[in-house]
């Protein structure tokens, strides 16, 4: 299966991915999105790269860089995560550079991913998304995912908690 769509295509990391990875991993404004709480050298995103496992059966993870076709730049990242194979599920996370968008790579990212888990032959993916990260709960909306519920007081950053969207798509072929 080729993971493409004519304008988008997910690929494994890349020792080339470096540079990209180091910006992202250490912008402190996404921090509250995973759970980043320290910066990351280029050493260790380097051993991250050079040891990655792009088996997600055995990783229980799999993250996918997001390259545009055309110019064949990296314009984010999309991941699977807490991959359960007995529960066929798996949570996912996504990053796009704020350079590129307003594009519509975050909806074509996320629909090739809905297409490879199907293949995968999982059963429902899920995603926990902050409740002021407005763009992308209106894109996880805009994707037909089902709301399932708002997980009070969520996120933790020093005293401050906030609230988060619990969001569930189950898969079909």
């Amino acid at each position: 299966m080729t993971l493409t769509d004519g304008i988008l295509t997910l690929r494994a990391l890349e020792p080339t991915d470096l540079d990209s990875l180091f910006k992202w991993e250490n912008d402190t404004s996404i921090w509250e999105v995973g759970s980043a709480i320290a910066p990351f050298s280029r050493k260790q995103l380097w051993d991250y790269i050079e040891g990655y496992d792009a088996d997600i059966f055995s990783a229980k993870q799999l993250r996918l860089m997001i390259v545009e076709v055309e110019t064949q730049c990296s314009v984010g990242m999309i991941d699977l995560f807490d991959f359960d194979p007995i529960n066929r599920r798996a949570y996912i996370g996504l990053l796009v550079d704020a350079a590129y968008s307003g594009k519509g790579y975050g909806y074509k990212a996320v629909k090739l991913i809905e297409t490879y888990c199907v293949e995968l032959g999982l059963y429902q993916l899920a995603a926990i998304i902050p409740v002021k990260n407005v763009a992308c709960i209106a894109l996880f909306d805009k994707l037909g995912w089902t709301l399932s519920g708002t997980l009070k007081d969520w996120i933790l950053r020093g005293d401050t908690p906030s609230d988060a969207r619990f969001y569930q798509k189950l898969l079909t072929k």
